[in-house]
């Protein structure tokens, strides 16, 4: 019997490999494909702006990094004790104005020199759902903008709830790709749908948020030829089809549906000449993780010793992996 729908996933023709650099910008799970690369030790970097959910926020704070453009003081607001910016996430908050102006410009121009050089973009989208600031959202953050990254626990009535039409998804998005294409001739953008239920606009409302999401992306993806796309909202949606697959919260996917994503992610996206190099990449993460009842054993001394010794190795042979963590903590702790 047949207890899964089937899914055909198309294998990037070449996939991602060690040594590229790989930019991504989303939603939360975004996240979760840029902490699994990372712990993979890819070259990543995940989220300049923070996590951001429809597509005018993360083809916006792209275009930002191909400048890249200078944050000033008007740019940020003061709510809550904290300065903030409506463009970022609330990470880069805090109660000196200027430190987090330089957060958010360091970041700028680490996200432009990255993207220059980056192999990959993936962009996980979240929501068709905008914000934008009201006449009194305006008034009382003394805003020079209008468009609402994150909304930062300010008052609703300072909002404007906006369904992003099929037109404006595509006019926006279609704009960046072009200015990314110029800006870096080699990158390839893999776009993904996040499988996140956004309960909180309504079962209907958010249907139809992920359906134009996904009518947007697959057109842009026929237009360009370096355009990419990997279902994991039809994985967890559609494959696994059920809520023991899904968090307390009903919206989003737990650790069994999360990780069903990535293997298939790993299968479809990854180049295959990769995964001998991961599995060696994992031994060593893994032993780092573990914690041992007698760490002072003649049996950990040596567990220890032995992952050292071969993240050294790995790191000789492969120079664009970084072990620095991991060795040091097995260094510190061998007795």
């Amino acid at each position: 019997m047949q207890f899964q729908v089937p899914i055909t996933i198309k294998t990037l023709p070449a996939g991602i490999q060690y040594g590229q650099k790989i930019l991504l910008s989303g939603s939360c799970f975004t996240e979760h494909i840029g902490d699994r690369l990372a712990e993979w030790k890819f070259n990543t970097l995940q989220n300049p702006n923070g996590i951001l959910f429809d597509p005018a926020s993360v083809a916006s704070s792209l275009v930002s990094y191909i400048k890249p453009r200078a944050f000033a003081s008007e740019d940020l607001f003061y709510l809550n004790e904290l300065w903030q910016s409506w463009q970022h996430h609330s990470r880069f908050s805090g109660m000196d104005k200027a430190q987090v102006l330089q957060q958010i410009n360091a970041s700028q121009q680490q996200a432009h020199q990255f993207l220059k050089e980056a192999d990959w973009l993936i962009i996980t989208l979240g929501s068709s759902f905008s914000y934008r600031l009201s006449s009194e959202g305006v008034a009382q953050s003394a805003s020079i903008a209008t468009a609402v990254a994150n909304c930062h626990r300010a008052p609703a009535q300072w909002f404007q709830k906006h369904l992003l039409s099929i037109e404006e998804m595509n006019t926006v998005l279609d704009n960046c790709i072009h200015q990314l294409f110029h800006f870096n001739k080699k990158l390839q953008i893999i776009f993904t749908i996040s499988p996140v239920r956004h309960i909180r606009d309504g079962v209907t409302e958010n249907n139809r948020s992920k359906a134009r999401l996904i009518e947007v992306v697959h057109h842009l993806v026929n237009k360009f030829d370096r355009l990419h796309y990997f279902p994991a909202y039809e994985l967890v949606i559609d494959v696994l089809r059920d809520y023991r697959f899904y968090d307390i919260d009903m919206a989003h996917p737990n650790f069994a549906a999360t990780q069903f994503v990535l293997e298939q992610f790993n299968k479809h996206c990854i180049h295959s000449n990769s995964n001998f190099l991961i599995e060696q990449v994992q031994q060593i993460t893994t032993a780092r993780k573990h914690k041992a009842f007698q760490p002072a054993t003649q049996a950990h001394q040596s567990f220890l010793k032995a992952h050292l010794e071969k993240a050294l190795l790995l790191q000789q042979q492969y120079p664009y992996l970084n072990f620095d963590e991991e060795i040091n903590y097995f260094n510190k702790q061998l007795k």
